[in-house]
């Protein structure tokens, strides 16, 4: 299984919830977005714990099998694609979320997140 990892399953995995624990085990490829990156990094700024998110995405960024994303010319083509299908039908998301869906589609990836938004874009698989 080849994933994309939204900050919710990052946070999970950095929390020891057994079940994101193994998800990303089993993963052949596991795909961090920079826009993850950089909420994962923001968020050391603001967060007691954050130092610890980011000492653990570094660890889990010298591992084999995973990587980070970051966009393309081709990212900005989905993004587009997806932002205007989403106003056209009047159910935004958030940006970022947005950028995240553009990667997933973009390297045929399975997005692994909580957030039931992106239920909105049929055209990404996703594992809850």
């Amino acid at each position: 299984m080849r994933l994309l990892i939204d900050s919710n399953r990052f946070i999970d995995f950095c929390a020891g919830d057994p079940t994101v624990v193994d998800t990303f085990e089993q993963a052949t490829l596991l795909v961090i977005p920079f826009v993850v990156l950089a909420e994962i990094r923001a968020g050391s700024v603001a967060l007691k714990r954050g130092d610890v998110q980011v000492r653990v995405l570094n660890e889990l960024l010298q591992q084999p099998g995973v990587r980070a994303a970051h966009s393309t010319d081709t990212t900005t083509y989905h993004y587009a694609v997806i932002y205007g299908r989403l106003r056209k039908a009047g159910t935004p998301i958030p940006t970022n979320d947005i950028w995240i869906a553009a990667l997933a589609i973009e390297h045929s990836l399975l997005l692994y997140s909580r957030d039931a938004h992106f239920d909105r874009i049929p055209s990404i698989p996703r594992l809850g």
